[in-house]
């Protein structure tokens, strides 16, 4: 299976990646863990570990336990495998949807903003559930694009009064079945997971002033790198210029701290 075929998400740097999303999936990653309330023993398989932000913090709360990481992305894998050892932590290449591990290797496996990338999501979660023992834990969580994630808003909405081409990224994003309410509990539920529970995970993300807000938007990582990287020069300049009024709102350039709330659901294997 081709990497385009396995994810719907660009994915060409690591340092990009970091700058743009990694800092706040670092923020992310501790109320996630709060809310999967991992078994006490066993190995953690951490699923489109991206840059390794999971992983490294679940190896933080857990020392001494086996981590995986796995991802599709090359360049991300290599950034996390680039980054201070941690013991008994390890990233690797592979696909969702075709884990290597035999049934039951894990205590618990988890995704943190990637489900909502994987076309065949429902493979990938059932693997999931293949490689985590009987009463371990799998766990997710989605960004809540639609309302609960206000620098993507803030971008799409004020592209698409100048651009027409951004409704269709926007919508896809925003319409999405895992980042409505109701979407992961569904998906956990139809897989036979037990005592499935949601939550609404929400960090802040801070900005020093609009450059920190617009420049890591132009690292080509995700739908909104890959929008901006295939504007033409005058149509960037114009989405810019009308981002920096909505980031601005009136206000001197400086700092901003933005809500970002993301989907989780807990489930458990019987």
């Amino acid at each position: 299976m081709s990497a385009e075929a396995s994810s719907t998400y660009h994915a060409s740097s690591g340092g990009a990646y970091e700058r743009f999303l990694g800092r706040w999936t670092k923020r992310l990653a501790v109320p996630f863990i709060d809310f999967a309330n991992l078994p006490a023993a066993g190995d953690l398989l951490d699923v489109g570990c991206g840059t390794g932000s999971l992983a490294a913090a679940l190896a933080g709360r857990f020392p001494g336990r086996r981590i995986v990481g796995i991802d599709l992305a090359e360049p991300y894998v290599t950034y996390a495998r680039a980054q201070p050892s941690i013991d008994g932590t390890s990233y690797e290449l592979g696909d969702a949807t075709r884990l290597r591990w035999p049934d039951g290797q894990f205590a618990a496996a988890l995704a943190q903003l990637v489900l909502n990338f994987i076309p065949d999501v429902e493979a990938a979660v059932r693997e999931m559930r293949r490689v985590t023992r009987c009463g371990g834990v799998l766990a997710a969580a989605v960004w809540d694009f639609r309302g609960g994630l206000v620098y993507q808003r803030l971008f799409w909405d004020t592209a698409v009064g100048l651009d027409p081409a951004a409704a269709a990224t926007r919508d896809r994003l925003f319409s999405g079945p895992l980042a409505l309410p109701d979407g992961l509990v569904e998906l956990w539920q139809r897989i036979g997971l037990e005592q499935v529970e949601r939550g609404s995970l929400t960090i802040r993300m801070d900005y020093a002033d609009f450059a920190d807000y617009w420049e890591p938007l132009l690292g080509g990582q995700g739908p909104v790198g890959t929008y901006v990287d295939r504007l033409t020069p005058a149509m960037r300049a114009r989405v810019q210029d009308a981002v920096r009024l909505a980031y601005l709102a009136g206000a001197p350039d400086g700092p901003r701290s933005l809500t970002a709330t993301a989907w989780a659901v807990r489930g458990v294997v019987p």
